[in-house]
């Protein structure tokens, strides 16, 4: 396999051995700590040009690439967002930060609200952005009899969409990321994406992101409310955001929101300058706005 593409400047590729899997992760800056989740079909370099930007700012800002994605190790099986909200809570205390800021899109939303149910006095601050929500109000989006979409349930089956798509995924991811960006996911971020997704049993490891939802929905639902401070951005191209505001009012009690201009579901890699002045507002220590 070749190499991983380059950090930003002043970053770092590093893995660590957490909770029984090996993540990699790229780190930088210094300060309080931001773990920035990515989605799929993607790795930490959807959040690659708002990192230096956050490390501008004063803050030290770790991208992971969530298990079975990326360049982290693919576990057999399935596995929770419980699961991977474990591996960044153990991933947190290995880098020696108690107190985090967390911003998740698409599954990494999932996996974000996760981590703040499970670790409440852990997560300080949270941003969920372009997904739908397990438990408050996925469920309806994955029943394609009802408006949903299909891809919930394809991906759902990992070992039988891994089969199928075998020796196509180029042709079957390359739909989503020009669906999904405005241009910023560029030709080397393709590049680098086709060399994670085409290794070994790659596939399937993304999409076992998809394979417990439903499981996922039922310990979102049996947690209390969370009651740090929540952000809901959406691309102004991408999902509608009623869609995932509406459930974040039902599983937190402090939540606002926000509209990214001039970008799509890939929203921090379309603006990123928009977005990290949004991020760090936010996550200053002062109230937020």
């Amino acid at each position: 396999m070749s190499p991983p593409v380059p950090p930003p400047e002043g970053f770092a590729h590093a893995h660590a051995d957490v909770n029984g899997v090996r993540l990699h992760y790229v780190i930088g800056g210094s300060g309080p700590a931001i773990v920035l989740l990515h989605g799929w079909p993607f790795s930490w370099i959807e959040w690659r040009a708002v990192m230096p930007l956050l490390a501008e700012q004063g803050f030290t800002v770790i991208a992971p690439d969530l298990r079975g994605s990326g360049d982290s190790s693919i576990p057999a099986g399935h596995w929770t967002k419980r699961d991977e909200a474990e591996d960044l809570h153990q991933l947190l205390r290995h880098l020696g930060h108690d107190r985090v800021c967390v911003a998740g899109t698409d599954v990494g939303t999932m996996t974000a609200h996760a981590w703040a149910q499970a670790y409440p006095d852990e997560v300080s601050r949270l941003v969920l952005s372009e997904a739908f929500l397990p438990g408050f109000g996925l469920e309806e989006h994955m029943n394609p009899a009802a408006g949903g979409s299909w891809h919930f349930g394809f991906h759902a089956q990992s070992e039988l969409a891994a089969m199928l798509t075998a020796g196509k995924e180029e042709q079957y991811l390359s739909g989503f990321w020009s669906m999904m960006s405005r241009g910023g996911i560029t030709d080397a971020d393709r590049r680098d994406l086709l060399r994670v997704y085409t290794a070994p049993d790659a596939m399937r490891g993304g999409f076992e992101h998809y394979a417990t939802l439903v499981d996922d929905g039922r310990a979102a639902r049996d947690a209390a409310p969370s009651g740090m401070p929540v952000l809901v951005l959406s691309g102004e191209f991408g999902l509608p955001q009623h869609i995932l505001l509406d459930g974040a009012r039902q599983a937190a009690r402090d939540v606002r929101a926000d509209i990214v201009p001039a970008a799509a579901h890939t929203f921090a890699a379309d603006n990123p300058a928009w977005t990290a002045e949004r991020l760090a507002r936010f996550f200053t220590t002062t109230p937020a706005a």
